[in-house]
């Protein structure tokens, strides 16, 4: 297993090789292709896992069958870990978008390992209170922002995790369908298409096959707020 992969991930960042090579001991390889979920709302669970490569979405479904996309997860993150404070049945659906590559670690290997390495546990805390932080701005758009400027918000942190440099911008590949990427922003497949059509035609993205390439930043990030 490649150390730097968990050294990568919040929880395990500053790590010492000692604490590190303890820690990998624990775990195990996992391997998911697209479409396959990692689990489902409602299992019993007592893993968490880092993701290695690939991205996995993770959304709940309502009473009558619909699906919303709460946030799409990818290399250096977390999935699973609020049953290691709150023991019960997973909160949600978490399902591969690409080809992912997982390792796993059982809540209690973890809470051993912790038990001798504070500044693991604060750094635990610190991935709890970044996902809170995202809950709460997601909620906080869906009240005051309009669908095009949640669409450019959702781009632009996109774009922060899995953008990588293109030679007339930043190639975003999110591996989302179009009904994927509308659900993220709590919004319908036809208005999500008409504003990405919209900041298409102003020549600020261009659309491509599961990705985007953002060509004017500036204008993408004005649009957002």
């Amino acid at each position: 297993m490649d150390i730097e992969v968990v050294r990568n991930a919040t929880l395990f960042a500053g790590l010492d090789d000692e604490a590190t090579s303890a820690l990998l001991k624990f775990m195990k390889p996992r391997s998911l292709r697209r479409g396959t979920a990692l689990f489902h709302e409602g299992d019993s669970g007592d893993e968490l896992y880092i993701v290695s490569t690939g991205k996995l979405k993770v959304g709940r479904e309502s009473v009558d069958g619909r699906e919303s996309l709460l946030s799409v997860v990818g290399p250096g993150e977390i999935i699973g870990e609020l049953a290691l404070f709150d023991p019960g049945p997973r909160s949600s659906t978490v399902t591969a978008v690409s080809q992912t590559e997982l390792l796993s670690l059982r809540h209690e290997d973890l809470t051993t390992w912790l038990k001798d390495r504070p500044q693991a546990a604060m750094n635990l805390l610190k991935a709890l209170a970044l996902r809170l932080r995202r809950t709460n701005e997601t909620v906080g758009d869906l009240v005051f922002s309009d669908v095009p400027g949640r669409v450019a918000k959702a781009l632009i942190d996109l774009k922060e995790r899995f953008g990588k440099p293109a030679p007339d911008g930043v190639l975003v590949p999110h591996d989302l369908t179009q009904e994927e990427l509308a659900q993220l922003v709590g919004a319908s497949r036809e208005t999500v298409n008409k504003a990405l059509a919209d900041f298409a035609a102003r020549g600020w993205i261009r659309l491509e096959a599961r990705s985007v390439v953002i060509l004017d930043l500036e204008r993408l990030q004005h649009r957002a707020h």
